[in-house]
């Protein structure tokens, strides 16, 4: 929790029980020589140390840097005319969507989302041999077992450890969160975090339900650690799950069951069905998370909905951000909307619509903006954040 001033103090029992081990964690097997105690009474020293430093504060971490990148394949809602029952009027009218960006064969998600790590290091004046973690939130990667490790090999961040974090369209949120945790403890000085989606490849194009609302791309954002003294720009945050609404919005499995036993289907690709979503579920979901779960984040910031420069919501319907803003007393000129060029990128919405007002200096250091993400899970999650 911040403290005044930026700082994060933990108290000392609680890093001792929680954040380290106490000293009588050490192994039995490191006392049976004198060569094992004197291993047992250093790693103990190590203990102390760590916890009496972790006592004094929390390390801050700024929003150092932004980037995005977008497939140049666009579908105009005049495209999808010819593959639905639909018209431009009607799409815009109930969902505020005109085109939408779909990778186009020999693109990969990897590559988009290497592009925006670039640009947001680029911004922040950062090499990528000085990241220390790549955090790709991503429902769609390249590869099952994950995208980041080919995101950091594209860019060279040789020494960053990478990984995928899963939730869906709050997984930029739920992924800025968790790297800010690794600067505040001072593991990490350089921490990467991607949004990246390519639903595309889920969507039903001949169901006029989902293949309105859905486009691809990626945005990122580079965290770093803040100067001393400097207060912490993750000012609070919120998050939440309740995965009795998966129902709701899902994209399942769909391969036989003991697969190797199976005559016919013992060699077959494994795959997903395509996006199932109740709409008016869905809807009205939304436009009760994220009034609350902004309203959360900002009293654990300790900040009112008046300090709030921009609300950066993720980018999923315009009917939903008019109504969460109404909800929350926002007025629409302080809403940053980029749904009519892009539609619903998942977890790159929130950075890709960051990185543009970012670059067109709508958003300007010194900002402070309520983030916000909800989605398949379900899940939802806030984080206010001030900008530079």
């Amino acid at each position: 929790m911040p403290l005044p001033g930026g700082k994060c103090a933990l108290p000392e029992q609680q890093v001792v029980s929680s954040s380290l081990p106490r000293q009588s964690h050490v192994c039995p097997a490191f006392t049976h020589s004198g060569r094992s105690s004197v291993k047992a009474r250093y790693f103990s020293s190590v203990i102390v140390v760590r916890a009496q430093a972790a006592t004094q504060s929390l390390q801050g971490c700024k929003l150092a840097g932004s980037g995005s990148s977008v497939p140049e394949a666009v579908l105009t809602n005049t495209d999808l005319e010819k593959l639905v029952e639909t018209n431009d009027e009607w799409i815009a009218s109930r969902t505020g969507i005109r085109r939408r960006h779909v990778l186009a064969n020999g693109e990969s998600l990897s590559q988009h989302a290497a592009t925006a790590a670039q640009r947001a290091l680029e911004m922040a004046g950062i090499a990528a041999v000085d990241v220390d973690l790549i955090i790709l939130a991503t429902s769609s990667p390249d590869d099952l077992f994950g995208s980041a490790c080919q995101v950091q090999a594209i860019i060279g961040a040789k020494k960053a450890l990478a990984f995928d974090l899963t939730a869906a369209c709050s997984g930029f949120v739920v992924g800025l969160v968790t790297g800010a945790q690794f600067i505040r403890t001072g593991i990490y000085r350089n921490v990467l975090v991607i949004g990246a989606d390519a639903l595309s490849r889920y969507v039903d194009w001949r169901d006029r339900g989902t293949c309105i609302l859905f486009g691809d791309g990626s945005g990122a954002v580079l965290l770093t650690q803040q100067q001393a003294e400097q207060p912490c720009s993750l000012l609070g945050s919120s998050m939440a799950s309740d995965g009795l609404g998966q129902k709701h919005l899902n994209a399942m499995y769909c391969g036989e069951g003991m697969k190797a036993l199976h005559e016919t289907h013992a060699s077959a690709r494994g795959s997903f069905e395509n996006i199932s979503m109740s709409g008016q579920e869905v809807f009205k979901f939304a436009v009760r998370a994220v009034p609350t779960v902004v309203e959360a984040a900002l009293a654990d910031a300790g900040v009112s909905k008046d300090d709030v420069d921009w609300l950066v919501l993720h980018q999923a319907n315009q009917r939903i951000l008019d109504s969460a803003a109404t909800r929350l007393g926002v007025p629409s000129d302080r809403v940053i909307s980029n749904l009519a060029e892009y539609g619903n990128t998942s977890a790159a919405s929130i950075p890709l619509a960051l990185d543009e007002a970012v670059r067109a200096n709508t958003i300007v250091p010194g900002n402070v903006l309520a983030l916000a993400g909800f989605g398949a899970g379900l899940t939802w999650a806030s984080a206010i954040v001030r900008w530079g």
